[in-house]
């Protein structure tokens, strides 16, 4: 599974930042979330959506390991990570973020919500598979 964005048809709403902290961190908290929603103006309604593709970057920048490959997402362990930041600084879309009450970083765990609440169809949660054979 994998999300995708649909940029054109993002308002910029926000819900999926709101459902994304609820469901991994039980706190309506946008800066909580593991995506990010960039307004592009002064074009009006012009959004980019930021989303994590597992590319596992993350992981190879680990000293310690702490982040796996689990059913398809890279997961951070928080009783391994140490809390270096590396994998925040060295993440190629941004989206792996520091918060400053927590002592390990943020990321996608690829639970769906945000796709699930995104009331235009901006996210969607695809089959990878189903996705390859369709740009074959």
């Amino acid at each position: 599974m994998e999300l995708t964005a649909i940029h054109e048809n993002c308002s910029g709403c926000g819900v999926c930042r709101l459902a994304c902290s609820l469901r991994n961190y039980r706190e309506v908290t946008p800066a909580m979330a593991a995506l990010k929603i960039e307004g592009r103006f002064p074009a009006p309604g012009d959004y980019r959506i930021h989303l994590c593709n597992q590319c596992g970057q993350c992981a190879e920048v680990c000293p310690v390991e702490a982040i796996r490959l689990e059913n398809g997402a890279y997961l951070i362990d928080a009783d391994e990570c140490t809390g270096c930041m590396l994998c925040v600084e060295e993440c190629p879309n941004g989206v792996i973020f520091q918060h400053k009450q927590m002592d390990i970083p943020i990321k996608c765990t690829l639970c769906g919500e945000c796709a699930e609440v995104c009331p235009r169809g901006a996210i969607l949660m695809e089959d990878s598979r189903v996705q390859e054979m369709a740009h074959s």
